[in-house]
C-alpha cells in the first residue's frame, strides 16, 4: 500500500510529463486499483504490454523525482506546517531552498 500512495504522489507531481496513455494506465493501475489483464482488455493491448508500460511510468516517476526531487521538497514543506517556532519554521524552510 505504501508503494501505491509513494508513486500516486510522484505521479502527482510528474504526471503531466507523461504521455496520455502513460497516464491513463498509471491511473487505472494505481488509482482506479484495476488488475493489469482488466487493463489489457479495457485497451485491447496484451497484458505484458501493460506490465512493461507501468513499470517504464514508475521509473520515469522516480527518474523525474532524483533530478527534480520534488516530491521530497515538497515532504519538507509540508513538515516544516507544523512547527510552531517561527524562528525554527524559518530556518528549516532556509535550509529547504539551499538544498
Amino acid at each position: 500500500m505504501e508503494e501505491h500512495i509513494y508513486y500516486n504522489s510522484l505521479f502527482d507531481c510528474y504526471g503531466d510529463l507523461l504521455t496520455d496513455n502513460e497516464r491513463e494506465c498509471f491511473k487505472s493501475y494505481y488509482s482506479e486499483d484495476l488488475s493489469l489483464k482488466e487493463i489489457a482488455e479495457n485497451n485491447s493491448v496484451s497484458r505484458s504490454a501493460v506490465h512493461k508500460t507501468v513499470k517504464k511510468v514508475c521509473e520515469k516517476l522516480e527518474n523525474y523525482e532524483s533530478i527534480l526531487h520534488l516530491y521530497e521538497i515538497k515532504r519538507d514543506l509540508q513538515d516544516c506546517l507544523v512547527i510552531s517556532n517561527l524562528e525554527e519554521k524559518n530556518k528549516r524552510i532556509t535550509e529547504i531552498i539551499d538544498k
